[in-house]
């Protein structure tokens, strides 16, 4: 790993802040005090954005965040209290992703910038929530890794290495990310495979109902990228929806692609399976099998070939989307990218970027298996 400059938290009395003026996803033009000392996260998760910039001490600048990482990704949270064990006192709010950060907290904080995802926006606007921050001077910036993270990510890191003086550093990460992103697009383009026809199961095990699944964006986009035809692309009209299962079986889907993650804090002993670093690929091979007998798919394609494939869900909320478009692209065209490993690339951006060490487990299929 190559580390960043360390940071020394407070501003000493020498040092005066800066403001400056940047844009947000929203389009927002927004004056901010740089570099900013202290970051009120509107979502947990994004602390991988934020340590991928300051490994040295992520928690440096954070005065507080939602809880959602605790729950939503706890091998990965177990993680970062190994190592940073004063996460565990680190001020947390719960919350939803498209919901409010309580404001009486918030200003007690008195963080020099929230963060808050795009989806929470609406809730924002009706709660007025931006202006009474404003009027004590707490600015608040929109970013996403969510809706449009092809579009939107490159501009979110390049936004947070300017509030937080890191700019060199987020064009590294912006660089490393496109060079991965290239080893399948620059493939996928000289090649053009034939495409086959893929569905995505969204938040597989979380909720008994079927099908939810992506659109034309995120997951959808990156079975684009990798080669394959997103079934809910020509359906769903929006970034996240549901189709029916006679809708999938019409569709026969070549292979079938589950998000998933350790949720036992959500639903205790569900189907979902338990991707994430460190898993057990005997245990996440077992959870997947389960899916090969869902009624929306009884006879399609996959079932017949046992093209069933599973995948870290946090992907869908990160920087890191390059290991899933790297993954499909192997599970796609196996004869095409034979030598690519998605393991080593993700291991090598911890090396380069994060405090924490690699562990696999973001993945598991069936293809190949011998159980």
């Amino acid at each position: 790993m190559v580390p960043a400059v360390a940071f020394t938290g407070e501003r000493t009395e020498a040092e005066k802040p800066a403001p400056i003026t940047v844009t947000d996803i929203a389009g927002r033009e927004v004056t901010v005090n740089t570099p900013v000392r202290r970051v009120l996260l509107g979502e947990g998760r994004q602390l991988y954005l934020v340590a991928s910039l300051e490994p040295e001490d992520p928690l440096a600048r954070v005065v507080a965040w939602r809880d959602d990482l605790i729950e939503a990704d706890p091998a990965t949270y177990r993680q970062y209290l190994e190592a940073f064990p004063r996460l565990a006192e680190l001020p947390a709010f719960p919350g939803k992703e498209n919901g409010l950060i309580d404001i009486e907290s918030t200003i007690v904080l008195k963080p020099d910038v929230v963060l808050l995802n795009l989806e929470a926006m609406r809730a924002n606007e009706d709660a007025k929530y931006i202006e009474k921050l404003a009027e004590l001077q707490i600015p608040v910036l929109y970013i996403d890794f969510r809706h449009h993270p092809l579009k939107n990510t490159e501009p979110t890191i390049r936004l947070l290495g300017k509030i937080m003086e890191r700019e060199e550093r987020a064009e590294e990460i912006i660089a490393f990310r496109r060079e991965a992103m290239a080893r399948v697009t620059d493939v996928i383009g000289t090649s053009k495979p034939e495409r086959p026809r893929v569905f995505i199961e969204r938040i597989g095990g979380y909720a008994d109902d079927c099908c939810l699944t992506f659109g034309a964006e995120n997951f959808g986009k990156y079975v684009e990228l990798a080669g394959g035809l997103n079934i809910g692309s020509d359906i769903l009209p929006s970034t996240f929806g549901q189709l029916n299962p006679e809708q999938v079986i019409a569709a026969n889907p070549e292979h079938v692609v589950v998000t998933s993650a350790d949720w036992e804090a959500y639903v205790p002993g569900g189907h979902w399976i338990p991707l994430g670093p460190g898993a057990d690929e005997t245990v996440t091979r077992q959870k997947l099998e389960w899916f090969t007998s869902r009624s929306a798919y009884t006879d399609i394609a996959a079932q017949k070939t046992r093209t069933f494939h599973g995948i870290w869900h946090q992907f869908y909320n990160s920087p890191y989307e390059f290991f899933a478009v790297q993954q499909l692209a192997k599970w796609l065209h196996p004869e095409l990218f034979a030598s690519l490993d998605p393991d080593a690339t993700f291991a090598e951006y911890h090396r380069r970027f994060l405090p924490i060490p690699y562990r696999p487990g973001y993945a598991v299929s069936l293809v190949d298996s011998t159980d």
